[in-house]
């Protein structure tokens, strides 16, 4: 993470502010705690750019958010931890430094006063001229929740305020969630095309996400190092999808 050595817990609620400032502040607080103070001592006086300041936010974001979503039913199960180590593992591809961080924010969000509807107002006041990363942390809190096939209505409440809070289209929304909850159309729901849509509307629609998820392109707006996998894969699916439907309508 090229923001984290030059945080500690004194300054970065600072650099952020608000409650994933505070949420933040605590967590990376306790990891230099029991850190290294001669990182500390080095980096102490050294900024933030805004660069590294909009991927610490959305990496905050992130686990907070997904704290209070593993929480909505009022209890965490092993399914849910499961699932949040295999994101991490899996799909962000953390090391083991990194997974202390993130599972740090985590478990520091969990009993935090700030609300989920608190971490996703900051996360769209910082992102709000961006739509494609509000549109990942939407993904994503949709592939950690039905990550066991299902999703209860409790967390489907609080992403639909996310979804909310965002100014997030409800027919895309329902066209991600279609890619976890069920197979029926799942590779129409990633390339947000329908049955309905010409093959020409289609294959235009294809073209403008590959343009807009090239990891390349996805990383400069601000989206941290360490999801840079997760915007691979997203890319790699969109491409898949288009693949399967040409076989099923027969474009060539």
């Amino acid at each position: 993470m090229s923001w984290f050595g030059k945080i500690i817990g004194g300054t970065i609620g600072f650099a952020l502010g608000g409650p994933l400032g505070a949420i933040a502040g605590a967590a990376f607080g306790h990891t230099f705690d029991a850190g290294n103070d001669e990182l500390e001592t080095r980096y102490q006086n050294n900024l933030l750019s805004n660069g590294e300041t909009a991927q610490l936010t959305f990496f905050v974001a992130t686990f907070s958010m997904l704290a209070k979503l593993a929480k909505a039913d009022g209890q965490i199960t092993q399914e849910e931890l499961k699932s949040i180590n295999d994101f991490m593992e899996n799909d962000l591809s953390l090391n083991y430094r990194s997974q202390n961080v993130a599972m740090n924010i985590f478990q520091t969000a969990l009993d935090s006063p700030g609300t989920f509807f608190d971490f996703a107002a900051q996360f769209y006041t910082e992102f709000r001229l961006q739509p494609r990363l509000l549109e990942v942390m939407i993904d994503i809190l949709l592939r950690v929740s039905a990550a066991d096939g299902e999703m209860n209505n409790k967390e489907e409440e609080l992403i639909l305020a996310a979804v909310k809070i965002f100014n997030f289209s409800e027919s895309r929304y329902k066209q991600l969630k279609a890619k976890y909850i069920k197979e029926v159309d799942r590779y129409y729901a990633i390339l947000n095309s329908s049955r309905a849509d010409t093959d020409h509307t289609i294959k235009q629609q294809y073209r403008k996400l590959v343009q807009e998820y090239h990891p390349d392109k996805i990383l400069a707006k601000g989206l941290p190092e360490e999801f840079t996998k997760f915007a691979n894969d997203k890319f790699i699916e969109i491409q898949e999808a288009y693949e399967m439907v040409k076989i099923e309508r027969n474009i060539n």
